[in-house]
């Protein structure tokens, strides 16, 4: 360039600055008079929620609002169940009430029955409807749609997920921050909670889901496995758009990655506050060939899913925004490759869809073990039968009661006086396959609400009957005089850890629990606890995800059998990994049928405006990373009754679960068969004791396997990483020592 086109490109400049500063105050004026119509429009809007017939819905369509953004303006017209927000309403109360007010006098209580307690255990809680014999063997997190609890956990829930540190039980209920559940209101609001969704209904799909091109990568190595071969990549910096580079020139036409060691997403982590937003950072990176993919139609998602260690990026290229997306996805939401080498893994991905063909024709691997669950569980649908036309799905008033009632896994940590300061030792049990046990049976159909007065009227034989059958009780407990074992029922606190299972003589709360953890109070060997039914609700028995059940443990078996019998220690591990993934599908699947409240997540770039309602999870020079509550979506397989039942039945087992043989019981396990005082820990689907027991494991679902020895003296852990560090040591020590089992 030489001096006089430099010139002219001066003045040009000038030119432009000119009318950049006069477009700057057209958009100041623009932005002025927006705001005053913006400001008009919500006056309009709060005005008009005097109206007594207003509806949101109506008014978000007149107004071209959201019903959210009508909502926050005027919150009289809020379409949320009542079920659905007392949770809510109630952390927040407890949260600001002073601890005074526990001694405030006490509110008149509605007319109670009181359960009599049951001499005779009720089998049918622990005994599976008859099968084909299985051999005898050993929030995904869903990205925008479910926020599950996986076993790890979470983890959900959850894939595995952090859990919170457990403080020491509390000395009572009042202590702990009390949380009121929501209850069954009496009158008309009360029929949507004996109802279904009109026109909504779980139906076997017509159509078979397409595969999609997939590569596993370790990004630790550089190591990209893709169909039967084995490449290096060069991943420079590691950053988003440098993998999607390396891979998609390594393997064009790549849909799909998942990242076996390495965990990209946490570089440089020490820099940020928290995991997740070092994550959202990551996922966010700049890059000029990539951006991120936000689909449309049916498929349309809100970009990348944040997650400390299971996160989902996903990317389409910037000169096609609307074209084909890639995803970059963690290995650890089927399984912890532990250490396993990139091919085992892809190796461990084939077993796992080999052994799944032999028991659905067009079943395919999905993005996350929790589709894949609940999409192979649609494929067993009844095309004969009551059921044939579909499951329908429960009223969102009912799915918000059994969202805010029906908790999931049970996690506990016991602390001194009620055991040892020096624990003896710290042994580990943990329940096999656990939840495929409790999958013969299963609510299904309309629920018939069971008032205080109606379960009075009741024989004692019909009381057992209705508390043996899928129900769903709301009740009042007290915890027997003398009582010096663990705690039976959960009840609701606030925070973190939402549940605890009190167990100090005379503590009396409400709470609601399953059918099975109910006569299991009522009926335990060690004595009865008083229990005073409120209502509930009593549903049809069925049989909705029994056939999946089995189909998952025949395959979960094949695998096990060959993890543990083929003569090659690669194909050994790469089998071991494929049934936990099985694992997987069975347990998040099991999680996506409680389809709680909708976690959305997703980027707008900086300087525009967020949605409404979100929560600022990170932001960096480019976009900010948000979050929000999304409520329930009109989803077609949302079944939380099932989760619910499933769950509170595991609860139950991890207490007191039964052998048999035929009919015949031949033995007994969990936490009330230990002496008290020996039960330091629960987890999910496991226990940790300060001694052995004589616990039989047959390698079926829900038998107890000796997971950890770790021996004593051993200084008692005072939080759940303290305890989860001892539990590692546990577990090398008795894979040194071999289990006897």
């Amino acid at each position: 360039m030489d001096r006089k086109s430099y010139t002219a490109e001066l003045a040009g400049l000038r030119e432009l600055r000119t009318e950049i500063t006069a477009a700057e105050k057209a958009v100041a004026a623009a932005q002025k008079e927006l705001d005053k119509l913006t400001a008009q429009r919500a006056r309009r809007v709060a005005g008009l929620a005097g109206y007594e017939g207003a509806q949101a819905p109506a008014i978000a369509k007149a107004s071209g609002l959201s019903v959210g953004d009508v909502v926050r303006i005027a919150p009289l017209l809020d379409p949320t169940p009542a079920a659905v927000r007392a949770p809510k309403a109630d952390d927040q109360a407890a949260a600001a009430a002073p601890v005074e007010a526990a001694n405030a006098a006490p509110v008149a209580e509605p007319a109670v029955a009181v359960a009599p307690a049951l001499t005779c255990p009720a089998p049918v809680i622990e005994q599976p409807a008859p099968a084909a014999p299985v051999t005898k063997a050993p929030t995904e997190v869903e990205d925008q749609a479910v926020a599950e609890q996986p076993a790890p956990a979470a983890a959900p829930v959850v894939p595995a997920a952090s859990v919170a540190p457990v403080a020491a039980a509390p000395r009572s209920v009042v202590e702990a921050g009390p949380r009121e559940l929501p209850t069954l209101p009496e009158g008309p609001a009360g029929a949507r909670f004996e109802a279904v969704t009109t026109g909504l209904v779980s139906k076997r799909p017509n159509f078979t889901q397409q595969a999609r091109s997939t590569v596993f990568l370790d990004a630790a190595a550089g190591m990209l496995a893709v169909r039967d071969q084995v490449v290096r990549v060069d991943l420079g910096a590691r950053t988003p758009g440098e993998i999607l580079d390396a891979v998609l020139h390594a393997a064009p036409g790549t849909e799909r990655i998942y990242i076996t060691a390495g965990a990209p997403w946490h570089d440089g982590a020490e820099r940020y506050s928290t995991l997740k937003d070092a994550v959202a950072a990551w996922l966010n990176t700049p890059s000029e060939r990539w951006t991120t993919a936000v689909g449309s139609g049916r498929d349309k998602l809100a970009g990348h899913f944040v997650h400390q260690r299971q996160p989902v990026g996903r990317y389409a290229p910037v000169s096609a925004p609307d074209g084909g997306t890639t995803e970059i996805r963690s290995m650890g939401e089927w399984f912890d490759p532990d250490g396993a080498d990139v091919v085992t893994c892809r190796h461990a991905f084939t077993l796992l869809w080999q052994a799944l063909r032999r028991h659905w024709d067009d079943a395919v691997l999905m993005g996350s073990p929790s589709q894949t669950g609940r999409d192979l569980w649609s494929r067993t649908i009844p095309t004969t039968g009551k059921w044939a036309g579909g499951y329908p799905v429960l009223s969102e008033e009912l799915r918000g009661l059994l969202h805010a009632t029906g908790g999931q896994g049970r996690t506990e940590l016991i602390l001194p006086p009620r055991v040892p300061e020096q624990l003896p030792a710290l042994v580990e049990y943990d329940r096999t396959f656990a939840y495929a046990k409790h999958l013969w049976k299963s609510p299904v159909g309309t629920p018939r609400r069971i008032t205080a007065s109606a379960f009075a009227a009741m024989t004692e034989a019909e009381q057992t009957k209705v508390l043996m059958s899928c129900s769903h009780w709301n009740v009042r407990v007290t915890v027997p005089a003398g009582w010096n074992h663990v705690g039976l029922l959960p009840a609701p606190v606030t925070g973190d850890r939402a549940w605890i299972y009190p167990c100090e003589p005379g503590a009396t709360f409400t709470t609601w629990a399953g059918g099975a953890e109910v006569h299991l109070a009522l009926s335990n060997h060690i004595a009865p606890w008083r229990i005073e039914v409120l209502g509930g609700l009593l549903f049809e028995d069925g049989k909705p995800l029994d056939e999946w059940g089995k189909r998952l443990k025949a395959a979960w078996a094949d695998l096990t059998n060959l993890s543990k019998l083929h003569g090659d220690e690669r194909q050994r591990q790469a089998a071991y990994l494929a049934s936990r993934a099985v694992r997987s599908v069975l347990l998040f699947g099991l999680g996506g049928f409680a389809q709680r409240p909708r976690l959305v997540s997703g980027t707008t770039p900086l300087g525009e405006a967020l949605p409404a309602g979100v929560e600022i999870l990170g932001q960096d020079g480019e976009v900010v990373t948000w979050q929000r509550q999304a409520g329930f979506s009109r989803d077609p397989y949302a079944h939380p009754e099932w989760a619910a039942y499933v769950w509170s039945g595991a609860r139950a087992a991890l207490l007191d679960m039964k052998y048999r043989q035929g009919k015949e019981v031949i033995g007994y396990a969990g936490a009330l068969h230990a002496k008290p005082g020996t039960v330091v820990y629960f987890g999910t689907d496991g226990i940790a004791l300060t001694e052995r027991q004589p616990w039989p494991y047959r390698g079926e679902p829900g038998d107890y396997l000796l997971k950890g020895h770790l021996t004593g003296p051993v200084e008692h852990p005072t939080s759940q990483e303290q305890y989860l560090k001892l539990r590692g040591l546990g577990r090398a020590e008795l894979a040194q020592m071999g289990a006897d089992q």
